[in-house]
């Protein structure tokens, strides 16, 4: 029996289903339901007698459960779920003779954003400068902890960010519409309370729906990496599986980054709307973080380029802008 936590998320999902349609026992574990059929179990990572449920009769865990917020007034149940959480989850799976434990980490942990070279290694220092990104660095000092106390093989993979390609050209999607619209940035900016960046956002409107091409105070385009999620869900089974990865810690993620001077003329040219550049204040963000190790240790291969997400977001959103016409 495989334990996946945060099940219903969309990494989680999808860990579920691949397992599933291999013929694994899998158990999801999240605070709600995940709506497939199986031995999934409802509850929190705050929630001992909850996990001591989840891990029994679980040889390995995927624990991919974590609660992510911007907001200062969610820092206390951040660190609850994260660290405590991480914790909790560590000392039931242990006490239940779990054979392997894999921690989805973060990016964050160097932090990706602020990297002192590139590409930013698994030797990176460790100079989280977010609260979230904290919570993750604990959590891999607690997972480091139980791997030197021998009770179960651990992996820490350090998670790219993460989309389903068909959300990539989607105004709803919660980090697409932000990240590459125009109006949805306005509103999420409005939402975290950063009114200054509202504003200047606000002042770049031009009427009309948008894209944003975001650059930093020096005019220079953002650079990050996405990963499609079916990429993810590969580098996370080599991690529950292959033998070479236990003790050892990986970058997941895309080979390259994506340039967005590059990604959002294309993205036009398939949505029809504008760009309008925005200098937003500060250094910006702008890194590549290397994931040869993963590829050279565990034979990981990154299957979903660009062109290929950018091909199946073209056809979700013709489908969802065909919905609308017939409402």
């Amino acid at each position: 029996m495989i334990l996946v936590t945060g099940s219903a998320g969309r990494v989680g999902r999808a860990v579920v289903a691949a397992l599933r349609a291999k013929g694994r026992a899998v158990r999801g574990f999240d605070l709600r339901s995940s709506g497939t059929d199986g031995d999934d179990i409802v509850g929190s990572l705050e929630d001992a007698a909850k996990l001591a449920q989840a891990v029994e009769g679980v040889v390995s865990v995927l624990h991919l459960g974590a609660f992510m917020s911007w907001a200062p007034a969610d820092r206390d149940r951040m660190f609850a779920v994260n660290v405590e959480g991480t914790r909790r989850l560590l000392e039931a799976a242990s006490a239940a003779g779990v054979r392997r434990f894999v921690f989805a980490s973060s990016g964050e942990v160097y932090p990706e954003n602020r990297p002192e070279f590139l590409p930013v290694t698994e030797d990176h220092p460790l100079k989280p400068n977010s609260p979230y990104g904290l919570t993750k660095l604990l959590g891999e000092e607690l997972v480091r902890f139980q791997q030197r106390a021998g009770a179960m093989e651990t992996v820490i993979l350090r998670f790219s960010h993460t989309q389903d390609a068909s959300e990539l050209l989607d105004e709803d999607s919660f980090f697409s519409g932000p990240r590459f619209f125009l109006r949805p940035r306005i509103r999420q900016q409005e939402g975290f309370g950063n009114t200054a960046i509202a504003e200047l956002l606000r002042s770049k409107d031009i009427g009309t729906p948008a894209h944003v091409l975001a650059r930093n105070e020096n005019g220079r385009p953002f650079r990050m990496h996405i990963t499609e999620t079916r990429d993810m869900v590969a580098g996370i089974l080599l991690a529950l599986d292959h033998p070479n990865a236990a003790g050892s810690i990986f970058n997941l993620g895309a080979d390259e980054p994506i340039d967005f001077a590059e990604l959002l003329p294309r993205i036009a040219a398939l949505t029809g709307l504008p760009i309008v550049p925005v200098d937003f204040p500060g250094a910006g963000v702008y890194y590549h973080t290397s994931n040869a190790r993963i590829r050279n240790a565990l034979g990981f291969e990154v299957e979903w380029t660009m062109d290929r997400m950018l091909d199946e977001a073209d056809a979700a959103r013709r489908r969802r802008m065909a919905g609308k016409r017939a409402q």
